[in-house]
């Protein structure tokens, strides 16, 4: 009689079921299962603890590759699991999973659903069934797990984990199903005061994210934990949306929490605007100094070349001459230099470069003048002429998302549609690249419907746009009374606010492009006179 070696497959996803004693049921049951047949023999098991079938691929399960290698080798003749879903729950991916053992010489048997064969296209299209339904199945207690957290954080309540830095748990009274006290989160105010610091720095003075942390050292401020804050952790704090007072669980946000707010809306979204403008791949788009160390020049990121618009570069220049006394005299002044006209004289036929003493005074008395020109509008005034233009601005965003939406939604349920005629042998595409083209299309279309939900909010929430425009106003107001008085790290960052864009041309021809709001409040300013006049 011929022995039939068989390997065997145990899984549970959650720790929950590794405590319940989920594998021992398992294994118990493949055993008897193999000592029922005549000639089996189990020669290997293989046990996955924690492992979600669902949203681990089996790329990335070191049994799963471990038992493709060994089919590959013929080590083994059958495949045994208690439910197929062991294998896994995919179904752009396990139904050919599957397929793949069966068509490499081994046998695939489930304890529960006997063996899966693939003579007919009918077995190949209830295999992908069995496996559409555990996704279906995984999707639903995955929906109501996300459903539940969601609910508790939208109610404001602390979901467990660690508090980030900023906040500290304490027991307010509040009881869980079980009658027990919870933790709930606070505001720890002393770490608050340095959260508060590290986007001042970033925001208003322009420093860095190694140059906040290096800050910080100097100050001896430490993290929680007694160590120096690193770029990457001021990064994160940066980023993490909890400092408005926002609960997270997965996709979940919750609305801004007052009590739970360390950084006002205004500030965290011009943090975020300038860590993207800093990225790497937003070089070419760059309109913002990336550092605002240079005590030099006040412009930086967002001066460009009038003739070939190559960003222009401060840059110290000069020469040593002697006096007829014999003294030496060191002469330097900076310069806005165009690096083509440097490096590449033949993609450039403009002026090499510029004094910058020249270009920041015209840029200073235009932006004094600007200022002087706001503080001179009402509030009421700056509203009433801005309101419309936000709201146009928002419905573009709703539009442009919505048609995005709908593209990746067709296109998702295209290559669902060709994944059947993948199965029945029908379609000029192999099943793993319509795997990989589904993935990257789900992903796509979960972003536009984030997007949609996202801008139809602010379509739709009017007492929003007016707290953003009385944000905005109050920002420029302060600018416009701190901006003669301010160091000139703080200048940069005020007219890399205010300013898009710099060009200059041979013989000093400057053309300024405003942000979309101050050229709007310009344009608004002018009807003024001319109605005036």
């Amino acid at each position: 009689m011929t022995v039939k070696r068989v390997y065997c497959l145990y899984r549970v996803s959650t720790l929950g079921q590794v405590e319940k004693d989920d594998i021992p049921m398992q294994k118990t049951s493949c055993h008897e299962f193999t000592a029922a047949k005549s000639g089996w023999q189990i020669i290997k098991e293989f046990s996955e603890k924690g492992i979600s079938g669902f949203k681990v691929s089996a790329k990335d399960r070191d049994a799963i590759q471990e038992i493709q290698k060994d089919a590959v080798e013929g080590k083994f003749d059958i495949l045994l699991v208690f439910m197929f879903d062991r294998i896994g729950r995919k179904e752009d991916e396990t139904p050919f999973v599957v397929e793949w053992f069966v068509n490499n010489g081994i046998e695939v048997w489930s304890v529960n659903e006997g063996q899966q064969r693939f003579d007919t296209h009918v077995d190949k299209l209830t295999n992908y069934i069995r496996y559409w339904q555990a996704s279906g199945e995984s999707i639903k207690t995955s929906v109501r797990t996300s459903t539940r957290m969601g609910q508790i954080v939208q109610e404001g309540k602390f979901k467990g984990g660690v508090a980030a830095y900023g906040y500290k748990l304490e027991k307010l009274g509040r009881l869980n199903k079980k009658n027990r006290e919870v933790y709930d989160i606070v505001i720890n105010e002393e770490e608050a005061a340095v959260v508060r610091m590290i986007f001042d720095l970033y925001v208003n003075s322009g420093l860095g994210t190694h140059n906040i942390a290096t800050h910080l050292t100097e100050l001896n401020i430490l993290t929680r934990k007694g160590n120096n804050f690193t770029s990457p952790s001021i990064r994160n704090i940066l980023k993490n949306p909890m400092y408005r007072g926002i609960l997270r669980s997965g996709d979940s946000w919750s609305k801004p929490f007052d009590h739970l707010r360390i950084i006002d809306d205004d500030t965290f979204q011009r943090a975020q605007d300038l860590a993207k403008q800093r990225s790497n791949e937003y070089e070419d788009k760059r309109t913002f100094p990336r550092t605002t160390r240079s005590k030099n020049c006040l412009l930086s990121g967002n001066i460009f070349c009038g003739h070939c618009g190559a960003r222009l570069t401060a840059t110290p220049v000069g020469a040593d001459y002697s006096k007829k006394d014999g003294t030496v005299v060191k002469h330097r002044y900076w310069r806005y230099v165009c690096y083509n006209r440097t490096r590449h004289k033949h993609l450039c036929n403009g002026q090499t470069g510029y004094k910058s003493s020249k270009i920041d005074s015209v840029i200073e008395e235009l932006l004094k003048d600007f200022f002087s020109d706001f503080k001179e509008v009402s509030m009421s005034d700056f509203m009433d002429d801005q309101y419309s233009e936000k709201k146009k601005e928002c419905q573009v965003k709703l539009n442009l998302a919505q048609r995005s939406l709908k593209k990746h939604t067709s296109d998702l349920n295209s290559l669902k549609d060709e994944i059947v005629k993948a199965i029945q042998g029908k379609s000029k595409f192999t099943p793993e690249l319509l795997s990989d083209a589904i993935e990257k299309v789900t992903q796509e279309q979960k972003q536009a419907e984030l997007d949609v939900a996202k801008f139809l909010e602010e379509y739709s929430d009017s007492e929003k746009i007016v707290a953003e425009l009385k944000a905005q106003h109050n920002r420029l107001l302060n600018w416009a009374n701190i901006f003669e008085d301010s160091e000139i790290e703080v200048k940069k960052m005020i007219i890399a606010h205010l300013i898009d864009r710099i060009t200059v041309s041979a013989g000093y021809v400057i053309d300024v492009d405003f942000n979309i709001s101050v050229e709007q409040f310009i344009n608004y300013k002018n009807t003024i006179k001319k109605v005036h006049n």
